[in-house]
């Protein structure tokens, strides 16, 4: 296996065992054909989500697909801690890039909140999932986050589980850093909408029992950094950074 190869992670969506034969689809067969020139004997890291990585070696390649064949395990499969990400959708390239760095920085859920300031961006779930998948061959991961259905702040607390502690970015000052009130899993983490939250949201949630307010510092963060920041605290204080 060469060194370009063995660096070429691709998610496939099928069981993975010893000897299955993977179809690929025309766009990996592009990028392993034409943009990596790889050919068949190359071997490559593929992953499902489910039965962890395994070294593939290429049996065909045209401009019709590729085949593959699984030929042994690589690594485990791996969870990240169990911590969900709740966001409010904002443009949809920014969007796009909360969700990408959310699955680098490990988390198990993505759950899109509609509040109040909440900009009317539709969600596409076909979209964001593209997002994941890339964002997970690139960093390594064995895991996709699920991706949930957009849901209004009000009805998601009131259907909160019992036990999952919620830390939520409050910008308006007074909160304790994130770090020194960030729960430990199972654990959640709410970034608001541009703007912030409307100030009967936060009251809102600063009155729920199994809600926590955090600051993430002295400056104003644009939401998806925000969420960056948040994901980064909370794994150096409770995940897998440690």
């Amino acid at each position: 296996m060469t060194e370009t190869a063995a660096k070429i992670r691709l998610f496939v969506d099928a069981p993975l065992a010893a000897e299955r034969v993977l179809a690929l689809d025309r766009g990996q067969a592009h990028y392993l054909g034409t943009v990596m020139r790889l050919a068949p004997g190359a071997r490559i890291r593929v992953f499902n989500g489910r039965d962890g990585e395994w070294i593939a070696e290429i049996a065909r390649i045209d401009r019709r697909g590729a085949l593959a064949v699984a030929r042994s395990p690589s690594a485990p499969q791996a969870l990240p801690p169990d911590l969900w990400l709740l966001f409010a959708p904002i443009r949809r390239e920014r969007t796009q890039l909360i969700v990408e760095k959310a699955t680098e920085l490990g988390v198990r859920r993505l759950v899109p909140v509609l509040t109040r300031r909440t900009q009317p961006e539709r969600i596409r779930p076909e979209k964001l999932r593209a997002h994941i998948i890339e964002a997970a061959e690139q960093c390594g991961g064995t895991f996709l986050p699920e991706l949930d259905a957009p849901r209004p702040l009000t009805a998601l607390m009131a259907d909160w589980p019992g036990g999952r502690g919620l830390v939520f970015c409050d910008e308006s000052g007074g909160a304790p850093p994130l770090v020194e009130v960030a729960p430990p899993a199972p654990a959640a983490v709410l970034i608001g909408p541009v703007g912030g939250f409307d100030p009967e949201e936060a009251a809102f949630l600063r009155a729920l029992p199994f809600c926590r307010p955090a600051t993430l510092g002295p400056r104003i963060l644009r939401a998806d950094t925000a969420a960056v920041a948040a994901l980064a605290l909370w794994q150096a204080a409770q995940g897998d950074w440690r």
